[in-house]
């Protein structure tokens, strides 16, 4: 327990302990922060107090304005981190208990804080990896018999995103314009996506990185995983649809992907692990592990429009639902030797479950806008409209606490008159 209170239904409970970057208006210098109860301990005001035989030498990295440096040192570092802070905010530790001049400085209210990206992100790759979302969309595209593609039971299927246009929660993302061929019988027409689409993800930062030509084997993956966040991966399906062929996704999802601002480490995240999906076929040994790393991370979102009085929720899903892991997914990525880098950002693709309810999009739950989405006091959605805010929230539940990750918030802005 610690010396700080936590009601038991908070995200950022003694057992969490997640990382982020905040700045107040009495001190907009960015600075690195960890998350307990409603308070944000600042790291650079006890840096001194991290005495390990790794984070002696490193202190200074808390004086960074984001994560990076303390992700580059490594697994050994994260762990000592940790273990430096639940002494540090233990009830029977006085260090920092006792000295109410340090606490004065060390604590600020997260009230009193605006969140930024945790991180510089130098690349980020999303991939597309619940069988039930990409059965889902194949049927709608190409029929239940074609539904999964040939190579996706085979590998786990991504993209490169766009890294400069990843945003934290709580940023206002306008609606895109762009090409789309809504009638297939006539050219194509410029103009507002119609079809505006929430994808819900979760998404891991890259910790340690490699060396270019130098791929990271399986059975160390997990040391290259330095926590994960919530993601709204933001889609135009109407520009997707149009350009995507031969080449993949573009402009239909670069425009725009929030994320979480606070990145939960994956050792508050071990006593959540349940047994990864059964892969039939067996996958090819650099792409194997027995170890459980699926978690059990409920998840909700939730919409929100002009009008409404309070949000609807309109998805139920589980992160424990994802055909292939994170540890599969970094190995995949770094097979062919593929330099990953501290900060780089990998995301799940939707998570959908099997029940319409855990469908992570919309897409799904309108089943490509042949039905509507049942927001309640006769507000009905296919696709997003102007103004409509999505949150997105997740947790784990243990006995008597939460390891959450707070919010993952956008609004949609009307698109630009062009």
């Amino acid at each position: 327990m610690s010396f700080v209170p936590v009601p038991a239904n908070s995200d950022f409970s003694f057992h969490n302990l997640p990382y982020g970057v905040f700045s107040t208006a009495d001190n907009p210098r960015r600075r690195i922060g960890v998350a307990i109860g409603d308070q944000i301990l600042d790291l650079s005001v006890i840096l001194s107090l991290f005495q390990g035989p790794v984070m002696s030498k490193n202190q200074d990295v808390f004086k960074q304005p984001t994560l990076n440096a303390f992700m580059a040192l490594g697994f050994d570092a994260w762990k000592e981190t940790r273990a430096t802070l639940k002494t540090l905010l233990s009830a029977d530790e006085s260090a920092l208990r006792d000295d109410v001049s340090l606490r004065s400085r060390a604590f600020v209210h997260q009230s009193a804080a605006t969140m930024h990206l945790p991180a510089e992100i130098g690349d980020y790759t999303d991939f597309y990896s619940s069988r039930d979302h990409a059965t889902n969309v194949g049927t709608m595209f190409r029929g239940k018999e074609n539904a999964l593609m040939p190579n996706w039971l085979r590998l786990p299927v991504g993209y490169h995103g766009r890294a400069s246009s990843v945003i934290v929660s709580g940023t206002p993302l306008r609606r895109p314009s762009g090409q789309m061929r809504p009638d297939q019988t006539k050219p194509p027409v410029f103009g507002p996506s119609k079809q505006l689409d929430i994808e819900l993800e979760m998404a891991f930062f890259v910790g340690g990185g490699n060396t270019l030509g130098e791929p990271i084997p399986i059975e160390k993956a997990h040391e290259h995983i330095f926590g994960m966040v919530l993601m709204n991966d933001w889609s135009a399906r109407d520009i997707q649809a149009w350009e995507y062929v031969p080449l993949g996704p573009f402009l239909g999802k670069n425009f725009g992907t929030t994320i979480s601002p606070w990145v939960v480490p994956m050792e508050a995240l071990l006593p959540f692990a349940v047994p990864n999906a059964l892969q039939d076929p067996e996958p090819l040994p650099y792409l194997q592990h027995k170890d459980p790393y699926t978690f059990d991370i409920n998840l909700f979102v939730s919409l929100k429009g002009q009008g409404m009085a309070e949000s609807a929720v309109i998805c139920k899903s589980n992160f424990k639902h994802m055909y292939w892991t994170m540890k599969q997914q970094l190995a995949h990525h770094a097979v062919n030797g593929c330099n990953l880098r501290p900060g780089d950002l990998l995301a799940s693709g939707t998570i959908s479950g099997p029940d319409p309810e855990s469908f992570g999009s919309m897409l799904e739950l309108s089943w490509r806008g042949s039905k509507s989405i049942d927001l309640g006091g006769g507000e009905t959605r296919a696709f997003l409209l102007d103004g409509d805010e999505v949150t997105i929230t997740g947790h784990c539940e243990g006995e008597g606490y939460r390891v959450g990750f707070g919010s993952c918030t956008g609004t949609i802005l009307p698109a630009r008159q062009h």
